[in-house]
């Protein structure tokens, strides 16, 4: 695997390994942090992705979300002969975290009863099943993210001998997109769990079709079209609407 693909891997098995972490700390049964809530889910998921880019922007601009990463192609600013290479690496990732995570906790989803909550901690599904509604938050949720992305920038100085110089903020740089993964969590995450990444819900809903644990339901493959879907619009909105004003 090249190197540009296996940090794809890495930093989205590192994301869903601490977001789907964080979901099952707050509520699978008898976890020392069971009940912990929303606003702790919204932060996990938020240090989840500063910890995924941190690790893969160096080598692969750390998408670590197949939104983004054709969010940047629609736009024109990503290749599209990597765009398969990448998402491969991102669905794989996001399984391969799932896949910790159910390790990790599997003494608690066996005395977890409520099968929903079992489903919670590796995917998203909605609190009012109504599809074109489910479809318009995922796809604000994903304009608000690669739109926002988008007009991210590198900080700069300039000078009278050398012009303008950009200046490197190293791993810090990573805080913006983890605070915006926050703030959409915190303000728009309560219709459908901000998929927001195909990757983050594909991947981790087969390792909970996949892998045996008491009292276990279904995965509700009839939704999991929609947080494919609807951030793929969403993302293609948010280029469209960057080209055009930019």
């Amino acid at each position: 695997m090249d190197t540009i693909y296996l940090y794809e891997f890495i930093g989205t098995a590192v994301l869903v390994l601490m977001g789907d972490g964080v979901v099952a700390n707050s509520v699978l049964k008898d976890t020392k942090s069971q009940g912990a809530g929303w606003v702790v889910i919204t932060f996990g998921w938020g240090l989840g992705v500063f910890l995924g880019v941190i690790i893969a922007a160096p080598h692969s601009g750390a998408h670590i979300n197949p939104a983004v990463t054709l969010g940047f192609a629609f736009a024109g600013m990503f290749e599209w002969s990597l765009v398969p290479g990448y998402i491969i690496a991102q669905l794989l990732g996001g399984f391969a975290g799932a896949t910790v995570v159910y390790l990790y906790f599997r003494q608690h989803f066996d005395i977890t009863v409520d099968k929903g909550t079992k489903l919670a901690v590796f995917c998203t599904g909605p609190q009012i099943r109504s599809l074109p509604n489910n479809i318009f938050s995922e796809v604000v949720g994903t304009f608000v993210l690669i739109f926002t992305i988008f007009h991210f920038v590198d900080p700069s100085f300039t000078t009278p001998a050398l012009g303008e110089v950009p200046v490197g903020l190293g791993s810090v740089g990573a805080l913006p997109v983890a605070l915006l993964v926050v703030g959409i969590g915190m303000s728009l995450g309560g219709t459908t769990g901000y998929a927001i990444n195909p990757a983050r819900d594909l991947g981790p809903r087969f390792a909970h079709y996949i892998y045996p644990m008491k009292n276990k339901g279904g995965s509700d493959w009839k939704y999991s079209w929609v947080p494919v879907f609807a951030p793929i619009l969403g993302a293609l909105i948010a280029a469209m609407a960057f080209i055009a004003i930019w």
